[in-house]
């Protein structure tokens, strides 16, 4: 292999190759004069790519009706996703609500950190707004109120979407108990499901959100320990003050065994043989349900 000298590479280059004059009288001038206007070269050749950095339109999402509403993901502000509610009759938007922000660094193109929504789904009275980076949202449409879920957790395309992953003892049960035939599971809380020693036997037992498939009223089953017994409360069968349909409540937790116990004297609480679920509706009523050793029971704890 031949290796040149600095000046001899010019000069080899000039003689090897037809080049014009301008490049000719380029290439005689002192290296540094050479690599400022590859530099310019080089400039010029990446502009179009430069340009070619901007993000690409949003996709068009195609609007949900649900109840004469319609719900749509307007799409054009990629510094927030929201969505509008118009009326079917009149045409006229009844609200407008942002489901998440987007955090723009100034140092960055903008429009690269711009995240959209992508798709709009009702499913259990409530609308899933998922976005560009499969995030997803669960907008209850009649509180407003939002409760979101990871990429990992967010819903799955088919008719059974289901936003979490559900516990062995309700698969179960699911598969080999009634409530595969009449009841699906609802995940219009989160969670949708919750464990505790319900009955006292010291096993853990599952409490799970569903809807009577029949008349689409909405209850809790429970599943105790690794049996297929299922008691249903709501969703069709009436129990105290919450009726036959719980779709009044949007909370509910376990209210400990241990927690009764403490408080009991105070709020004239009976012996709780196990954990309870403290249901309620925000800023009005909520109840404990509990297990008296042959049936659960409804305590009321306030109007």
């Amino acid at each position: 292999m031949r290796i040149y000298a600095a000046n001899s590479l010019h000069e080899e280059v000039k003689r090897r190759f037809k080049l014009p004059g301008y490049l000719k009288l380029i290439l005689g001038k002192r290296s540094t004069l050479v690599m400022r206007f590859v530099a310019i070269l080089l400039a010029v050749a990446l502009i179009p790519h430069l340009a070619s950095a901007k993000r690409i339109a949003p996709a068009s999402v195609e609007p949900v009706v649900y109840e004469g509403i319609r719900y749509v993901a307007p799409n054009d502000d990629g510094r927030r996703g929201y969505i509008e509610a118009w009326d079917l009759k009149t045409n006229k938007k009844l609200w407008e609500l942002t489901v998440f922000t987007n955090r723009i660094d100034p140092k960055l193109e903008a429009d690269v950190q711009w995240v959209f929504i992508n798709k709009l789904t009702i499913r259990d009275e409530m609308l899933i707004v998922t976005s560009e980076r499969g995030a997803t949202y669960q907008v209850d449409l009649r509180t407003k109120a939002m409760t979101q879920w990871g990429p990992a957790s967010s819903p799955a395309p088919g008719a059974n979407e289901q936003p979490h992953d559900i516990p062995e003892v309700l698969k179960r049960a699911i598969t080999t108990s009634s409530l595969a035939r009449n009841y699906d599971l609802s995940f219009r809380i989160n969670p949708f499901y919750l464990r505790g020693d319900f009955n006292g036997d010291g096993k853990i037992d599952v409490a799970a959100l569903v809807k009577q498939r029949s008349t689409g009223k909405l209850g809790i089953a429970i599943i105790h320990g690794q049996g297929n017994k299922v008691t249903i409360l709501g969703a069709g069968t009436a129990i105290g003050n919450g009726d036959d349909d719980f779709k009044w409540m949007d909370n509910w937790q376990i209210y400990t065994k241990d927690a009764g116990a403490n408080a009991a004297g105070a709020q004239s609480l009976p012996h709780l043989r196990g954990d309870a679920l403290l249901v309620s509706k925000s800023e009005a009523a909520s109840a404990l349900i509990y297990w008296n050793e042959k049936h659960y029971v409804w305590l009321q704890q306030g109007d």
